[in-house]
């Protein structure tokens, strides 16, 4: 048995008062612990959206009618909500299923030696973002799911996909400074690719808050758009982010980028395709559920695509030489 030694007053009040430094003192985990709690925070960043995209198509998002209870009189979902109220609630409770991975995440990140702030800032940053939104999820219920809000808190979502992205690469690379891998040319092209997937975004977001699919049963407020028109132009700004990738493709394999770009872009362009495949097929189908939910989850997998290929543009390897991780040990193993 390992024998854990007794904390003094003293030390029970810093734990008290830092609980994260008393774990960090007693106990590192492998890097691979980290990129995995990482990992997780990313993963139920996606699972929180797409439930959140199930409560709306299945009409429940007024399955708890209040906030932060579900009745005014019962915490929980009561029987009488029936199959709208467990929904409504249980995207609820995942809710706390997030807060844990992301709770995770921080604490693997802060035991992590050496310690390494910039990924303890941006776990909390996860934290908050979270926080947030639940909030603003707490409004969307209590305005009676006002598009403007709904789209709104899927926009922070967004946000926080971002950052646990971030995160998970962050823990993938050493702290120090990044070396581009590629021209100026190509990073301002990505950054045309960012920009043009942040505003399909935005108007798919529009297109929600215009479309049939208003979350609940009964008359909820639209926003006063023919959510036709804004399809078309979603699909538009589509074709653009496509198109973005694919010339984005060309340029690396033109002036013989390293692998890293070039995988991540063939890899975001087989995703676009996918999400074209099932957006078109949606639309000519009258947008059956199951597959507005999948559209749902292939924008997040878009997202997170363009990231990772904004990620790769350039390198950061360790701080100093000898510190542990894969990145130090790259820095190490190559010749000056």
């Amino acid at each position: 048995m390992v024998h854990v030694p007794k904390l003094t007053r003293a030390a029970a009040i810093a734990a008290l008062r830092n609980p994260l430094a008393l774990i960090a003192d007693r106990w590192t985990p492998d890097p691979r612990t980290v990129r995995r709690a990482a990992l997780a925070a990313l993963v139920m960043s996606v699972v929180i959206v797409v439930t959140g995209g199930a409560v709306r198509l299945t009409g429940s998002g007024l399955g708890c009618p209040t906030w932060p209870t579900c009745t005014d009189d019962s915490l929980t979902t009561t029987r009488a909500m029936g199959f709208h109220g467990v929904v409504e609630f249980g995207n609820r409770m995942l809710t706390y299923v997030l807060c844990a991975a992301v709770g995770w995440a921080i604490v693997a990140a802060r035991a992590e030696k050496p310690r390494r702030r910039s990924l303890t800032r941006l776990g909390w940053a996860q934290f908050w973002v979270v926080m947030g939104n639940a909030v603003l999820g707490g409004v969307v219920v209590l305005v009676g799911l006002n598009p403007y809000t709904v789209a709104a808190h899927f926009l922070l979502s967004s946000a926080l996909i971002a950052v646990a992205t971030v995160l998970w690469q962050r823990t993938r690379e050493g702290d120090g400074t990044p070396r581009p891998l590629v021209g100026k040319a190509v990073q301002q092209l990505v950054w045309f690719l960012v920009a043009a997937s942040v505003l399909l975004i935005a108007v798919g977001t529009v297109v929600t808050g215009a479309g049939p699919h208003a979350g609940d049963s009964s008359q909820v407020e639209r926003i006063p758009i023919d959510w036709e028109s804004v399809s078309k132009l979603h699909a538009v700004l589509a074709w653009i982010v496509v198109t973005l990738t694919f010339a984005l493709w060309f340029v690396l394999k033109a002036v013989d980028a390293p692998g890293g770009p070039l995988a991540r872009t063939r890899e975001l362009f087989l995703i676009l395709l996918g999400q074209g495949v099932i957006g078109y097929v949606q639309y000519f189908t009258h947008l059956p559920e199951v597959l507005v939910g999948l559209h749902m989850l292939g924008s997040c997998l878009v997202w997170i695509g363009v990231l990772r290929v904004l990620l790769s543009l350039r390198e950061r390897p360790g701080a100093a030489p000898g510190l542990p991780g894969p990145s130090a040990e790259v820095a190490v193993g190559t010749p000056a």
